[in-house]
């Protein structure tokens, strides 16, 4: 591009100037000349940070003074090859030609376009083929029909009838194979294969019937759909050793648990919450309830808070997926439920219904589901009449409210309800978690509690050796890295190892800061997933794109991921909740194509069961304050050696490492990350000093809680 004045002569201009060089082709030069900068590997937008362009002499320059951000002049997609040149410089790193910018992976491609799509760049306008096709080389005909519905419900393929057709073999082949079952018919065939879609289907509310596949209905009617629903709650599995569970309870535990049994068998409504510091056994004494009723026949609804608590609860789900919650609760909204749905049918006939983790969620979440229950039991007592368990713990964290103030948090929470005072308390004191090392309970209960003594920067001593020793941020980093994953090699081989281990961060910042570096750690051969963002309105697009893959908001993945066999990761999406896969699981990283992950379901009771994930569109949050709405394509999970506090909330792990680069700004939750580990010997904290260049090892911190709510809690 030349820049000139416009009462410039061009004629001149075209004699002057030395079209074989330019700032890009200069760029090129340097890459391919200067050994300083093939160790910086910039990316052409970061050159101006580190060079100066000087017109008269056409050359880069070494920047000698102020720092400026580079930027690359806005091409709009209907620009054809400069927009995909422009795409290229903005991912390829340190490139010396223009031919180098067209080979990928050693194969030179025949215009940029090309050279994106084979980068991932683009979204293929086949790419729903591109996996499918991927996914049916694995030969597993069952997970081949769960990523078939995945993409039906959530890819809006613009002709499902014809992917149907073209990958009909591959999805009945294990039917094909069993004709003993299934006879030499093809049409019975076709109908096992289409019946077992749209079972994961009707998971997502969704049919067949809705994608024109069948010649015949196969929409379940509305009884049997009641029917699949309640036989599927009763089937839910559950071991001999959760059976046996009733007989190991403590004395708290045993006082709860008969306490619960006997109300559940009363002619008389009633609700509880369990109460009770981290580790003192709420989990277990709720699988031992759950396992009793099912085991007499009984309909137990099990839920959580979160994703990772109720990946824990044997037939757990999130309360929010269960109950078809709003996820805006600024006010009290009515929950997606109708009267006459299978969800409501199952309600009515069950016995008990277990919520864990309450404490997280507003006081307008637990009022709707009240409402819910109210419609459908025609019963203006609170929860319906139905006997209902509430669990947590108020030293833990409280509802995320973006931007929120002290008191409105307060406000907020499930404490400052009408409906919890209609609930009988139950508190569990022994701390089973920390039997191992008394004074660490102690000492935990006074974190919670906000007991230990504040110096007079408000800041609470933590023990010294817990903390990691300062001597400077990567260093420091390094050093709690090597603590909590001893040989990454090993965890490399044998993932299992490592799933109870975990550093975590106050910030989403901070764990993706963690996660990056222990990536790039990680032994085997990195591959790297590109997202293709799209803003909502199509003319935006050339002008905010760079903007886009910038962007991290919460709930969505990162633009650029970049995965290794057998590392953890999170999902961030709710894809199929009743077979394991909602928003909070952690799995296992089996293999990666270019089109899908294979993974394994890490922890719960769908733990070692195999998924192909696929790259699905996602939509940024109307909170989020970029301003610009838009959809990111991209696989729907996160990397998982590292997770923020609040997600960790519920679950114990082997080693605990706390990294402080700011300090907690919430109620709760120097405590919630404390009290995951069974001893302080399984703790190690790093506190980041308020300025890096301070060499000193820090063993102070903020702690944050908000007597209040404890107060309110004990009423």
């Amino acid at each position: 591009m030349i820049s000139f004045h416009k009462k410039t002569n061009l004629a001149d201009l075209v004699n002057d100037v030395d079209f074989s060089k330019t700032m890009l082709t200069e760029y090129f030069y340097v890459n391919r000349t200067n050994k300083e900068v093939q160790n910086l590997k910039l990316l052409y937008k970061q050159f101006p940070e580190f060079f100066v362009w000087k017109p008269a002499k056409k050359r880069w320059s070494r920047r000698k003074q102020r720092r400026v951000i580079g930027r690359l002049v806005s091409v709009s997609p209907t620009e054809g090859e400069r927009y995909y040149l422009r795409l290229l410089l903005t991912h390829v790193r340190a490139p010396t030609s223009f031919d180098d910018l067209l080979t990928v992976n050693g194969v030179h491609m025949s215009s940029y376009r090309l050279a994106a799509f084979e980068m991932g760049l683009l979204q293929s306008d086949t790419y729903i083929e591109d996996t499918l096709d991927e996914a049916a080389t694995f030969q597993m005909p069952s997970s081949f029909r769960s990523l078939f519905a995945i993409m039906l419900a959530f890819c809006s393929p613009s002709n499902p009838k014809g992917l149907w057709e073209k990958y009909e073999s591959e999805l009945s082949r294990d039917f094909q194979r069993n004709r003993s079952l299934t006879g030499n018919n093809s049409d019975y065939i076709r109908m096992f294969a289409l019946e077992e879609i749209n079972k994961f289907l009707e998971q997502m509310g969704k049919s067949v019937d809705d994608f024109h596949l069948a010649f015949h209905h196969l929409r379940a009617t509305a009884d049997q759909q009641i029917t699949k629903e309640i036989e599927a709650e009763r089937n839910i599995q559950f071991s001999e050793e959760d059976l046996l569970l009733p007989s190991r309870l403590n004395m708290g535990q045993k006082f709860a648990y008969d306490t619960i049994m006997k109300q559940i068998f009363s002619t008389e409504a009633k609700s509880f919450f369990i109460d009770g510091p981290g580790g003192t056994g709420k989990t277990f004494l709720y699988r031992s309830l759950l396992a009793t009723l099912r085991s007499q026949g009984y309909i137990a609804i099990a839920v959580a808070s979160s994703g990772v608590a109720a990946s824990i609860l044997p037939g757990g789900r999130t309360a929010h997926s269960r109950f078809k919650i709003p996820l805006d609760m600024s006010e009290v909204r009515p929950c997606q439920i109708s009267k006459q749905s299978s969800t409501a049918k199952l309600i009515v006939q069950s016995k008990l219904i277990l919520w864990d983790e309450a404490s997280m969620v507003r006081r307008e979440t637990i009022e709707a589901f009240d409402m819910l229950l109210k419609d459908i039991m025609e019963c203006s007592d609170p929860f319906g009449g139905k006997v209902v368990i509430f669990g947590g713990d108020f030293r833990q964290t409280l509802p995320v409210i973006q931007n929120a103030t002290r008191d409105v948090l307060v406000q907020a929470s499930f404490v400052n309800s009408p409906l919890w005072s209609t609930l009988q308390k139950i508190t569990l004191t022994e701390n089973m978690r920390a039997v191992m090392d008394p004074p660490f309970s102690e000492f935990l209960l006074q974190i919670g509690e906000g007991r230990q003594p504040e110096d007079e920067d408000g800041k609470i001593s933590l023990c010294k050796d817990m903390v990691i020793h300062y001597d400077g941020k990567d260093t420091a980093l390094t050093r709690l890295i090597q603590t909590v994953f001893s040989d990454l090699n090993v965890y490399s081989l044998d993932p299992y190892q490592m799933i109870n281990r975990c550093i975590l961060s106050a910030t989403n910042s901070a764990v993706d800061d963690v996660n990056q570096t222990i990536i790039d750690r990680f032994p085997g051969e990195p591959h790297v997933y590109t997202s293709t963002d799209r803003t909502l309105n199509e003319r935006d697009q050339g002008d905010y794109e760079d903007l886009l893959n910038s962007l991290n908001p919460k709930g969505l993945p990162p633009h650029k991921l970049i995965l290794k066999k057998n590392c953890p990761l999170i999902l961030v999406r709710n894809l199929n909740p009743t077979e394991g896969l909602c928003n909070g699981t952690r799995l296992i990283c089996k293999e990666l194509r270019q089109n899908t992950i294979c993974a394994e379901i890490a922890v719960g009771q769908h733990r070692g069961k195999q998924v192909f994930l696929p790259k699905i569109p996602l939509q940024s949050s109307d909170s989020e304050k970029n301003g610009i709405p838009f959809k990111r394509t991209q696989f729907p999970v996160k990397l998982c050696f590292a997770m923020t506090i609040n997600k960790s909330q519920g679950q114990t792990l082997d080693y605990v490492g706390i990294y402080l680069r700011e300090p907690v700004f919430s109620h709760g939750q120097l405590y919630v990350a404390l009290s995951r580990a069974k001893t302080s010997a399984a703790v190690k904290v790093l506190i980041i000093p308020a300025t890096f260049h301070d060499m000193v090892t820090e063993f102070r911190t903020r702690n944050i809680v908000f007597h209040e709510v404890l107060e309110l809690s004990k009423q």
